[in-house]
């Protein structure tokens, strides 16, 4: 459990802290966030239910603190790849290539992150739905300027966006060890299948 949580957040401290982000992960994944108490939690870590207080207030900041991480992973996944490359077409195949197979890669994490959205209090829900928008805003830049180059052609760049963020976000819903392709593979075949969805010229 330690190599992969400190793989997952390198930034969060103690380690503690990452044990039960981790353990709140599998809980999460395995029974969905109301049908999981704080017991289980604090038994997956290996720990008691009052040590989880010490780092989360609630099952709902630990929820928070996972959701919000992977959140910010792949915004700054997404930034990572506009930093690197200006050709629309070649941004949006590395773009896709990078957040699928983050979904894919990081498949537990990712459904908990995409999928338990709703079960966040208001406030906290306000700043996942920010960080999404902020992703959502960054794609729909490629599109857009993608379109002005004659690169791609869509009618709707909102809804285009949506769909290319969609096939990503799903690919943790089915993804698995036991999937026949890696990752970084499953990235490419997105790759090319994004393009070819957006009307990119040859």
């Amino acid at each position: 459990m330690t190599t992969l949580s400190a793989d997952l957040w390198p930034d969060v401290q103690p380690e503690t802290a990452r044990r039960l982000m981790l353990a709140g992960v599998e809980s999460f994944a395995e029974r969905g966030y109301h049908a999981t108490t704080t017991r289980d939690i604090a038994s997956a870590a290996g720990m008691s239910p009052a040590a989880l207080y010490v780092h989360f207030p609630s099952k709902a900041a630990l929820l928070f603190a996972i959701s919000r991480n992977g959140h910010e992973q792949t915004l700054g996944l997404v930034e990572d790849v506009l930093a690197r490359e200006t050709d629309p077409a070649a941004r949006m195949r590395m773009l896709v290539e990078d957040f699928v197979s983050w979904h894919a890669r990081r498949h537990t994490v990712a459904r908990v992150v995409q999928y338990e959205l709703n079960a966040l209090p208001e406030k906290e829900y306000q700043v996942v739905a920010e960080l999404r928008r902020q992703i959502e805003k960054r794609v729909r830049e490629v599109i857009a300027e993608g379109v002005e180059s004659g690169a791609f052609s869509v009618s709707d760049i909102g809804i285009a966006a949506r769909a290319v963020l969609s096939l990503g976000v799903d690919v943790a819903r089915w993804y698995s060890e036991r999937s026949r392709q890696t990752p970084a593979e499953l990235g490419k075949e997105y790759g090319e299948l994004v393009l070819r969805m957006l009307g990119a010229v040859s």
